[in-house]
This record gives C-alpha cells, sequence and structure tokens, in this order.
C-alpha cells in the first residue's frame, strides 16, 4: 500500500538525521511499502495507522548510511536487517 500522505504535509516533513532531508514515498526495495525514505541519509522510516514514525531508532533495518557502507565492501551480502 502506498503511504497516503497530504502532500502539503509530505513537503515539510524532514529525515531526523543531521542532514534533514526530504522524504519520499516507499522505500528503495519496495517502492509501494508503507514508509517514508530519506533523500538524504537513506534511512526508511515506518507508517503505521497513517503516521510516519519519524524517530532514527525506529528506522527500518537494513537502510541509512550503514547499509550503503555495506553494500560498498567487497564480499558482503546485500541481505541485511532481518532481525
Amino acid at each position: 500500500m502506498v503511504v497516503g500522505l497530504d502532500p502539503q504535509l509530505l513537503e515539510i516533513l524532514a529525515c531526523p538525521c543531521p542532514q534533514h532531508g526530504k522524504l519520499s514515498s516507499g522505500t528503495a526495495a519496495d517502492p509501494e511499502a508503507d514508509a517514508l525514505t530519506c533523500t538524504a541519509c537513506g534511512r526508511s522510516f515506518p507508517v503505521v495507522d497513517g503516521i510516519p514514525v519519524l524517530l532514527l531508532t525506529e528506522a527500518l533495518a537494513g537502510t541509512g548510511p550503514e547499509a550503503r557502507q555495506v553494500d560498498s565492501e567487497p564480499g558482503r551480502s546485500r541481505e541485511l536487517g532481518s532481525g
């Protein structure tokens, strides 16, 4: 299901990371996911019952700077965050 937030609200929401990047609907792996993804750091945040959970500690596993770092290391698998 696609995030159904008011476009004006989505315009003013920002990631809680230090870069405060804009948020886009879905995740890199699933553009239809109930989540918002930061365009600066790559973290994805769940949207629960229509409410974005914008806490760094609640970012979806396998997203963000740590995921990018692991992806770029030679010999490392892309399978992250299953826990």
